[in-house]
Formats: structure tokens, sequence, C-alpha cells
């Protein structure tokens, strides 16, 4: 196809951010920017079997690939959409059977190279940017990244020569390997939990901001742009890259090692939500100084990070202990809304809620919902999401009234930044007029 643009939207050069897109006419808050198909795209391992292969859609009854047995389909028509990919998986599946571990981002780079094989013309994806014109930022991978490149190339060698014909070469494989690193998108449902992993060409041609004035969400493998602010013509059209829940310095420090830049927002300029995002304790005498905040906040990430390896291999009450006692510890100088303090309740949410310990996980959402809505931006997943599970867990433990409650300020969010027309508002809406 050829160069047909978005309307509405025109790409540009964004001064001192390379390209970029901005607006040609007015978007309102809620509008519908633009939609993009997938280029293409991954379910995760974790989510077989509930939902589809090919279209992402979560239902029940769904009809398992006779040959490898792993993949599901919704019908015929589904897992006849999918073959071409999955054809290349499903024979890799057959021959390596429990063997069979690529990780979810060699699994979408094979795809890639299979969907480049078949479609040499610009794709319904790349109506603005060419997949291939991925920045790749070779020259700033440190040797850990480079090494992790590495192995990814070599699994994708491993599991997929002999089901891939002509595989590109090493140099190739290593270029395309950080571009999907750089430019990739996690697919996420109304929960916020993960589902697979795309590459949204289009999507990606817009730059950062801590002050998103557009919000990405998914409709099956589409991904949707809409307005989360007032949107002028010629303004530029601003994604967050990250989670935003965290003070200025952390944020940056996550931009830097995955995407490789610092951003220049007005959020970043002026700091102005630093000071309730690492909340202090009050009436703490004397009040701490700045090098024990300065050491606490070390504490925090490093205990993140074991958080999140432990949880290859630790069980729920060891990840649970692991979260009561770092919030013990933090205690001792952050206040309940610091979002180091805020971080650890929220994976002792999912804990609680994995092992079914129903009236702590709604404790945990009671002290979190607060604060998110205060410390990220209007309009934001991150709040409707634990709005979401907090009115879903009101209602299973037969408090209606805080239930619906909970759940029409999660569809507020919900209409705006998914659309009136999306199925998981349809959803929400449901759960609401049950209660009546």
């Amino acid at each position: 196809m050829k160069n047909e643009g978005i309307d509405g939207t025109e790409r540009f050069m964004s001064p001192g951010k390379n390209r970029g897109l901005r607006a040609v006419r007015h978007f309102n808050v809620g509008e519908l920017v633009f939609s993009c198909p997938a280029y293409s795209y991954v379910l995760t391992v974790n989510e077989r079997g509930a939902h589809c292969e090919y279209c992402f859609n979560r239902k029940e009854g769904l009809s398992k690939c006779g040959k490898c047995k792993q993949a599901y389909y919704c019908n015929v028509d589904c897992q006849k959409g999918d073959w071409s990919m999955h054809k290349m998986e499903c024979s890799a599946m057959c021959a390596y059977g429990e063997n069979w571990c690529p990780s979810e981002t060699v699994r979408l780079v094979a795809r890639i190279i299979v969907k480049q094989k078949v479609s040499t013309e610009r794709t319904p994806s790349e109506k603005m940017l060419l997949l291939s014109e991925f920045e790749a930022h070779l020259d700033k991978l440190d040797s850990e990244k480079e090494e992790l490149n590495q192995t990814d190339i070599a699994a994708l060698h491993h599991f997929y020569s002999t089901h891939i014909h002509d595989l590109p070469d090493d140099q190739t494989l290593t270029e395309l390997f950080a571009q999907v690193n750089c430019n990739g998108f996690t697919i996420e449902d109304e929960e916020l939990s993960h589902l697979g992993s795309a590459v949204f060409p289009d999507v990606a041609l817009m730059n950062h901001s801590c002050q998103p004035n557009v919000i990405v969400t998914y409709k099956g493998t589409m991904a949707d742009v809409r307005a989360v602010r007032d949107i002028h013509p010629g303004d530029e059209l601003f994604n967050s890259y990250i989670d935003l829940l965290y003070p200025t310095d952390d944020r940056n420090e996550r931009l830097i090692d995955s995407y490789f830049f610092t951003c220049d927002c007005t959020e970043c300029s002026s700091r102005s939500k630093d000071n309730a995002k690492m909340e202090i304790r009050k009436k703490l005498d004397p009040p701490p100084d700045a090098e024990d905040v300065i050491s606490m906040v070390h504490y925090a990430k490093n205990v993140i990070e074991e958080f999140r390896r432990a949880k290859h291999y630790k069980t729920p009450s060891e990840l649970l202990e692991i979260c009561e006692l770092s919030q013990e510890k933090m205690g001792s100088i952050f206040g309940d809304t610091n979002v180091y303090m805020l971080h650890m309740m929220y994976q002792a949410m999912g804990v609680c809620l994995y092992m079914q310990d129903w009236d702590q996980a709604m404790s945990y959402g009671e002290k979190i919902v607060g604060p998110y809505s205060v410390h990220y931006p209007p309009f934001s997943l991150n709040v409707a999401s634990m709005y979401l599970k907090l009115g879903r867990l009101y209602l299973g433990l037969e408090r209606k009234n805080h239930g619906v409650k909970a759940l029409k300020k999660a569809l507020a969010i919900m209409e705006v930044a998914h659309g009136k027309d999306h199925h998981y508002v349809t959803e929400v809406k449901r759960e609401i007029e049950e209660q009546k």
C-alpha cells in the first residue's frame, strides 16, 4: 500500500526529539485519534486456553490446534487467519515438546521475520512509519544488553532455524532485536494483566511525555490511540512509555535504561508532584535528613528488583513476607502514600489475589486507590484498573454499594481511555446493571 497517512495527523521533525506525530485538527478528550493494527503479535503462553491466539478474544470453549494442542482459537476462521504465523511455531513446538521455551521476544521476532518474507510492501500498520525505520540504538547498548541480545539470537536459531528458511544474518538479527526492544508494546487487558507482545509502527512514531495527551489501549490486536487532554492543531501527540507513578529521577532512570533518553516535559522540569510522591512519615522527631531518604530510596529500588526476581522461585507466602517486611522498613521514614510504599502494597495485593485472600487484597486496594488518583495523570489506566479490581472484590465480598461505586469510577475513566463502545466498557456496565 502507498503511504496514505493518518487523518488528522502528520509526521514531522520534533525539535530535540527527531521525528514525531502532531495533530492538524482539534481532538476532544476521549476522541479516537487513530487505530493501528499490529504489524506482528504473539499471545503470551500463560493466557493460552483463555484467549484466542489470533484475535485475543477472551472466551470459554476455545478449540485447540489439533497438531500442537497448545494454541487455541475461537473458530475455524481464526485458526485459518493465524495459520501463516502459527505454522512455523506449531512445527517447532511439536519438535521440541516440553523443551520448547523461547522467550516472548524471540517468538515475536520470529513472527516478524516470517511477516517480512511475505509482506514486501507497506502494511496498514505502517501508514506513517515503517518497521525498518525503528531506532535500534546499537551504539548505546551496554555489555549486559548486548549479551541479552546474543542470547535471544542463539535461542532464535535453536528453536526456529529448521522451521524458518534463510534466517537473517546475526548483524541483521542484532538490529532487529534491538528495534523490537525499543519499540515493542505489551498488550494488556482491563485489569492490566499481560496478554501478549506486539509491534505497532505508527503508534511507535509518537514521542514520550510524562504529561501525555493521548493514551494507547487495545481492542484485541488493534491499538487505539485516544485523546486524554484537549489537543489543538499543531500540538505534538505524546504517549507515555513508562509507568508514571514514580518521581522524576526514577522515571528518567527508567527512560535512559530502556529508551536511551531523558524527558524534558513540564512535569520533569517542574518536579511538581515529586514531594507528594516522596511523602515522608509525619511527626518524625527528628525528621530524616536527605541522606536517610536517599538511602531508603536505594533500599526500595533494591527490594523492588529482588521481588521481581523472587517471583520466579519463591512461594506466595514468601513473596508476601518480602512485601510486608519491606513496608515495615520503609514505613520508618516513608508515609503510606509514598510511591515506593504503594509499589510494595500493589505487589502484596497481587499475591493476596493469587492466594484468594480477598479481605487482605481489598484492604491493600483501599490504601492504594486514593493516592493513585493523585499521583497519576487524568484518565490513567492504572487508576481505572485499581477501581475495577476493588469493585469486583467488594461485589465478591457482598459489599454491593461499595462495589457499584468503585465500578462506576472505573467506568468513567474507561469510557475515555477505551471508548464507550469497547467490550471492556460494555462488560463493566453489565456488572453494574446486575446489581440493580
